[in-house]
């Protein structure tokens, strides 16, 4: 359609981790971007509006776009919701299954008859449960094992007023975890990221096994990789020129944190409510260098394979297809004017 429907307001989120997203909103870029046009941009990190704010996980805001973990969006996408992937981004972070040192578990294959936790969240849908059993299921697979090998045992969550990000009152890092590992109702628990990697250090506890150390991608692949960046469908067909131009933003942010690495590395402990040290641990020294926007045969591949996963263990309603999902049209052109302008 022309670019003639009038805009009067865009919507973005994103989640308290690396993001290219989050990087180009601390740049200020997105607001930049669209001043000219009279479009007021929005961010869900900014409201405490509790229904505006349930988009972060449904996409149901009009004119919005979303980058952060892929189980609220391929949920919100099985659900029907009408969204469209237009970029991916990867960056591997850590994925640790911890015991406790007296605990006689060394490795993934002295898991088996154990008991670990499986965290649960009264939540729409329980995006941290899905991650921990995936790194759950890929630790046991290293060693030949199955759930079926294990207790997983329901650790609840208490219930906190709807929020985005660390620092506006998420709840204390894998506090029900720990507390069930230390009393012994279980013998492993599964932390991921900066803020897991510093609890390991807090509690004391010994690393099992980091699925970010596998060699496959599509096997590492678990709510943290692929990132993808959503837009609202609607927006899409109606205005593909302001998805252009936001999409271009997210798409520099790729050279620019490859220049600035401590200011990089700064935005994501900020962002994450952690130290520059424990960013670096969950997501190595280079990690100003995986900043950028991709749409590679890989990184489908592997959120297909992750959205399988989701539907085996009942995340989801109903199965849909990936390739169909994604939009390689916007990117593209991003490229296209990017090539043009050289």
């Amino acid at each position: 359609m022309s670019a003639n429907n009038k805009i009067d307001s865009i919507w973005y989120t994103r989640c308290p981790v690396p993001t290219p997203l989050g990087l180009a909103a601390r740049e200020g870029w997105i607001s930049s971007e669209f001043v000219q046009d009279g479009i007021t941009i929005n961010t869900l990190q900014e409201t405490q509006n509790p229904e505006l704010l349930e988009s972060h996980y449904d996409h149901s805001l009009p004119h919005s776009f979303r980058q952060g973990g892929n189980v609220p969006a391929i949920w919100a996408k099985a659900r029907g919701t009408d969204t469209k992937v237009i970029g991916l981004n990867w960056v591997d972070e850590a994925q640790l299954i911890v015991t406790l040192p007296n605990s006689g578990i060394s490795k993934p294959e002295d898991l088996k008859g154990k008991r670990i936790a499986l965290p649960k969240n009264d939540i729409s849908i329980d995006h941290q449960r899905a991650s921990a059993l995936r790194g759950i299921v890929v630790t046991l697979e290293v060693a030949g094992l199955t759930s079926k090998d294990v207790e997983l045992v329901d650790i609840a969550v208490e219930k906190q007023a709807p929020t985005i990000g660390w620092s506006s009152g998420t709840r204390v890092a894998y506090a029900p975890e720990y507390e069930a590992l230390k009393n012994g109702e279980v013998d492993a628990i599964y932390v991921k990221g900066a803020r897991g990697y510093e609890s390991v250090d807090k509690h004391g506890v010994t690393i099992i096994y980091d699925v970010r150390n596998h060699p496959d991608p599509k096997v590492r692949a678990n709510n943290s990789a692929p990132r993808p960046i959503t837009v609202d469908a609607a927006l899409l067909r109606d205005r593909p020129d302001l998805v252009v131009r936001f999409l271009s933003r997210i798409v520099d942010v790729a050279e620019w944190s490859a220049k600035h690495e401590a200011e990089t590395v700064a935005y994501i402990a900020k962002e994450s409510g952690s130290t520059d040290e424990w960013v670096r641990k969950a997501y190595g020294n280079d990690v100003h260098l995986h900043q950028g926007t991709n749409l590679d045969a890989e990184a489908i591949a592997a959120l297909e394979g992750y959205k399988d996963f989701l539907l085996e263990w009942g995340f989801l309603r109903s199965d849909f297809d990936v390739n169909a999902w994604i939009d390689p049209a916007p990117l593209a052109e991003v490229f296209r004017l990017k090539k043009k302008a050289a």
